[in-house]
């Protein structure tokens, strides 16, 4: 099954990424299924997929919509340092 992401890292898109891979795979569907499905072109897909850093905010929330996927924020709790 999928893993819920607890947090995002500077490395982030990759985590995003990975998780979109693993509902689509999960789905049974292809890259170009997906991304027609989502309105998308295929290489954006597979830029997200791969963990590309620059994508375009408003594509990347349409793509986990289309997938069922969705993303919070939540304020960083930050670790205690004495």
């Amino acid at each position: 099954g999928l893993r819920t992401l607890y947090g995002i890292r500077r490395d982030g898109a990759g985590d995003i990424g990975s998780l979109v891979r693993a509902k689509r795979r999960q789905d049974n569907l292809t890259q170009a299924e997906t991304s027609a499905l989502c309105n998308v072109g295929a290489r954006f897909l597979s830029e997200l997929e791969n963990g590309k850093q620059t994508l375009e905010l408003g594509k990347v929330l349409q793509v986990l919509s289309g997938l069922g996927l969705e993303i919070s924020i939540a304020p960083r709790r930050w670790s205690n340092r004495s």
